[in-house]
């Protein structure tokens, strides 16, 4: 989708901090950290939200979801533990139409965030 900005970070139009990064999925530093760790995931393929995840696209999502454990290890929070989010539509808070999953860690993290 032209107007999005996270496919805009995957084609490479809009810069990011990149933690891992393969032909389906790009992990990359949040700009406005919640936590000492917080990156976020996102599948290549634009897929609006959690409510948008269909047959076809749950293969990405799992394929994602595949590889968090390697990139918290990458991150170095595989160990202590980290929160996988992702937030879903107005409610939900969703603030980017391209369904991503906030890796948070580093730290104790509230339990008011779960």
């Amino acid at each position: 989708m032209k107007d999005c900005l996270f496919c805009k970070i995957v084609s490479g139009d809009i810069p990011s901090k990149k933690v891992y990064e393969d032909e389906k999925i790009l992990a990359f530093y949040d700009i406005s950290p919640m936590a000492k760790v917080h990156v976020l995931v996102i599948p290549k393929m634009h897929i609006s939200s959690a409510q948008d995840i269909t047959d076809e696209s749950s293969a990405v999502i799992g394929y994602l979801f595949s590889k968090i454990p390697y990139i918290a290890t990458l991150l170095g929070i595989n160990e202590s533990g980290y929160r996988v989010i992702t937030n879903c539509g107005e409610d939900g808070c969703q603030s980017v139409k391209h369904i991503h999953f906030h890796i948070l860690g580093g730290q104790q993290l509230s339990v008011n965030m779960a």
